[in-house]
């Protein structure tokens, strides 16, 4: 770790997210916080889901106050904190030939759909304009709303087999 830094230079780093983790020398927490805000980013504009972006202030808040935060601490403390990503990733990519084994299928509707979607998107404007304006007009509405909708269902259907894992890991601990 480097030496506990302090100063303007501080501020104009912790304005960009991740910068002023990694001016600070805490790198992994500081790539991993500009790996996510400008994968949410690129995600949102290449999905069309702008409704999405509403994470991003909260991401550039929690870096923001992060860095002051770290700034603050006494070299003693500073010195004691850990390097550590904000998400640890580092277990789903050692683990991942487990986790692709038991979602194959899963993962591989996702790439499709995604894929279509992306696919869409960069022809509807073409296909839009040779169809006539009703039949464009509600053909465009409902494309509009496909992504969005997509994510919505894929995150329900996240949390309901997160709900079914709790359940029967409990029935299982019940049974022992």
């Amino acid at each position: 770790m480097t030496k506990q830094k302090k100063g303007f230079l501080v501020f104009l780093c912790s304005l960009i997210p991740g910068a002023g983790e990694l001016y600070m020398g805490f790198f992994q927490k500081g790539l991993s916080i500009m790996i996510l805000f400008w994968s949410i980013f690129a995600l949102c504009s290449a999905t069309g889901m702008g409704w999405s972006l509403m994470f991003l202030p909260i991401l550039w808040f929690y870096s923001f106050f992060d860095v002051h935060n770290l700034k603050s601490l006494s070299e003693e403390e500073f010195y004691s904190m850990q390097d550590a990503p904000i998400l640890y990733m580092n277990t789903f990519i050692t683990d991942k030939r487990s986790f692709l084994k038991k979602y194959r299928y899963a993962v591989a509707v996702f790439f499709i759909i995604f894929g279509i979607c992306l696919l869409w998107q960069s022809f509807s404007g073409i296909l839009l304009n040779l169809l006539p304006p009703a039949i464009a007009a509600i053909l465009k509405r409902i494309t509009y709303y496909l992504p969005q909708a997509f994510f919505s269902v894929l995150l329900i259907g996240a949390g309901i087999c997160l709900i079914l894992g709790k359940r029967k890991e409990l029935n299982e601990d019940e049974d022992a």
